[in-house]
């Protein structure tokens, strides 16, 4: 592939409104869950955010957050050293979020793009991760 055609093949990949996070989201209001997109005030600016239960939900994609499975380990042959140091520093990027979202009293959850194959697992995993939808008391901390 030439320069010009993988830059554009590049440029063509999104950040936001990717297809995993849609699914997330569809997922996520069909079972009654309300939510907010990308808070710029919050640390990383979670995909999906739920004040109502102090939870931010990040959806990666396998292998730009090396993941570690078979996706996320697949390693990719042209410039090899430049695709290693970016996936490292989006994993050093994703922990030092995760940990500063957490200093502020909230709930990290990361789903990741091979955990969306199974539409019942995901949805058993946002609702033991936020508790059911009419919950709040539950899930509530004490001040």
């Amino acid at each position: 592939m030439t320069d010009p055609a993988r830059s554009a093949v590049m440029r063509a990949v999104k950040g936001r409104d990717t297809k995993p996070e849609m699914k997330v989201r569809r997922a996520a209001h069909a079972l009654g869950y309300r939510f907010r997109l990308y808070r710029k005030d919050l640390p990383g600016s979670p995909d999906l955010v739920f004040p109502r239960f102090k939870t931010a939900v990040f959806v990666h994609g396998c292998f730009w957050h090396g993941h570690d499975c078979p996706r996320g380990a697949r390693a990719p042959k042209t410039n090899a050293d430049y695709w290693r140091a970016k996936i490292a520093r989006n994993v050093a990027r994703d922990a030092r979020v995760r940990g500063e979202l957490g200093d502020l009293g909230w709930t990290v959850m990361t789903i990741w793009e091979c955990e969306l194959k199974d539409a019942q697992a995901l949805r058993d995993r946002l609702t033991l991760g936020l508790g059911a939808p009419g919950d709040l008391k539950a899930r509530r901390k004490p001040s």
